[in-house]
């Protein structure tokens, strides 16, 4: 290596040979040393409607070779959470780094307010593209200044765009955030091979009646959630051939819980809790392991630090890079949640629900216990049979009707111990001084939300841009 100052002295004394030595110069690395880092591109793929631990890598029944693969080259989070168990509050939290309620988007079909930022002006300002690519669910387009495409046929990341994206950030130097949203395995399940996985021979989760209709529904889940596997490795493929590969963080989310009953509509683990794994060579150690809690209300912070970029004060989200990195095993000590039935498909005209979750313990607080608990799932073909079997005598299916629709005030589970969240501890008197100090943590953190409870609920409807004047006027009935 040349000796720089050697080098300088040269110069100011010969400047006839400064062309010789900028050639040294260049070939022994200073030039490219001294140069701006670039950078870093983001790309986010995330499910819809999946159920992490029924992903193969998460030790689930759905082959998913291409995630096992990625959780190989990356790191892999065993308890990541988002605030919402629905479609729309959970992706305007993700692209915001707000809570849904700050952010004016908690029912579902929502928006945010006029004054909320996404990560899309976040880095435009700093000179990203940014796109999004396939289901949307967000509003209003002022907020989320994406650049948007997507498959015609069924509302999925378009591979041909992201391919497009990649040569033009290789021509121009600009970096890009392009987040690939699928629309599976959202029902109706039509994509993949079922015949992969028979129906008899599925085991049944615990909060499942076991009847021919769940067996069938579930089986054609499963092989939809393969199908979303290989639209993950078929990005990842092309980011892999591309000249853009290292310079790439890459995340892997599978959104809040499936639509069979205690997931989705749930702030029980399996609604709440979510995939995810972070690939960035070189920075990320490659088939690591991650316990420490995470929300997606954290994405944009750490999208922001990993660009270098100054993290706004109204975020509620923190950075986890220092995890990533390797440089912390920890980072939050409870993670919040709530659920908003109000003005859902075939939802109760209220049932509110919020939570807080600790590295053990869930704490639940039901805002209408005396109201019946309804949804999408329990006009389902699947609900029906498990009521028809209760009504034949089955006692598993029988409790398990009782207990999603019915709730009482409040429900507490030790998550180690009972991972489906089906003993409720709220009367354990050794477990006072944990259920006291949950209930102080969750008022806290609706205090600072804005979160009124019941009446916060009340007003759902007019978080909702998609529902016309008619549809609220019954509703509100």
């Amino acid at each position: 290596m040349v000796d720089v100052l050697t080098i300088c002295r040269i110069v100011i004394t010969r400047p006839s040979i400064l062309q010789v030595v900028l050639m040294a110069v260049c070939s022994t690395g200073l030039y490219a040393a001294a140069g701006p880092v670039k950078s870093p591109n983001f790309l986010l793929i995330i499910a819809d409607d999946c159920t992490c631990r029924d992903l193969g890598v998460y030790g689930g029944q759905a082959k998913t070779p291409h995630l096992d693969k990625l959780a190989r080259e990356g790191m892999k989070f065993t308890r990541c959470f988002q605030a919402a168990p629905m479609c729309s509050p959970t992706r305007h939290c993700l692209y915001t780094g707000l809570y849904p309620v700050k952010s004016g988007a908690y029912p579902n079909h929502t928006m945010a307010y006029d004054w909320v930022k996404s990560i899309a002006q976040y880095l435009q300002a700093s000179g990203y593209t940014a796109h999004l690519s396939g289901k949307t669910h967000i509003a209003p387009k002022s907020v989320f200044s994406f650049e948007y495409s997507g498959l015609k046929s069924d509302n999925n990341p378009d591979p041909a765009v992201f391919s497009a994206v990649l040569k033009s950030s290789s021509a121009n130097g600009k970096p890009f955030l392009f987040i690939a949203a699928s629309h599976e395995p959202h029902s109706p399940w039509t994509k993949g091979d079922p015949s992969v996985y028979p129906p008899a021979s599925l085991k049944l989760p615990p909060v499942y009646a076991d009847t021919p209709e769940t067996r069938a529904d579930f089986s054609k889940y499963l092989a939809e959630i393969t199908y979303f596997d290989s639209q993950v490795g078929e990005l990842v493929d092309l980011l892999d051939r591309s000249d853009q590969n290292d310079n790439t963080l890459v995340v892997v989310l599978s959104e809040q819980g499936n639509s069979f009953p205690f997931a989705k509509w749930t702030c029980y683990d399996a609604g709440l809790q979510s995939a995810c794994i972070v690939r960035w060579p070189g920075k990320v150690k490659p088939a690591s392991e991650s316990a420490a809690l995470v929300e997606y209300v954290d994405i944009v912070p750490t999208f922001l630090e990993a660009a270098d970029l100054q993290r706004p004060d109204i975020l509620d989200g923190r950075s986890f890079l220092s995890v990533l990195k390797g440089e912390s095993l920890t980072h939050k000590t409870h993670v919040f949640g709530l659920q908003t039935t109000r003005g859902i498909n075939n939802g109760s005209d209220f049932f509110g629900v919020r939570s807080v979750r600790s590295d053990r313990y869930l704490y639940i607080r039901n805002l209408a216990p005396d109201a019946v608990f309804k949804n999408a799932a329990t006009r389902d073909p699947v609900f029906k049979s498990w009521q028809r079997v209760a009504d034949e005598g089955n006692s598993t299916a029988r409790q398990l009707v009782h207990d999603y629709q019915y709730r009482p005030a409040e429900e507490l589970y030790d998550c180690q111990a009972d991972s489906w969240n089906r003993t409720n501890l709220i009367a354990d008197a050794k477990l006072v001084a944990v259920c006291t100090e949950l209930r102080v943590k969750l008022d806290c953190w609706m205090k600072q939300q804005g979160d009124e409870g019941q009446s916060t609920e009340m007003k759902a409807l007019e978080r909702m841009p998609k529902m016309n004047r008619k549809q609220r006027v019954k509703k509100a009935r």
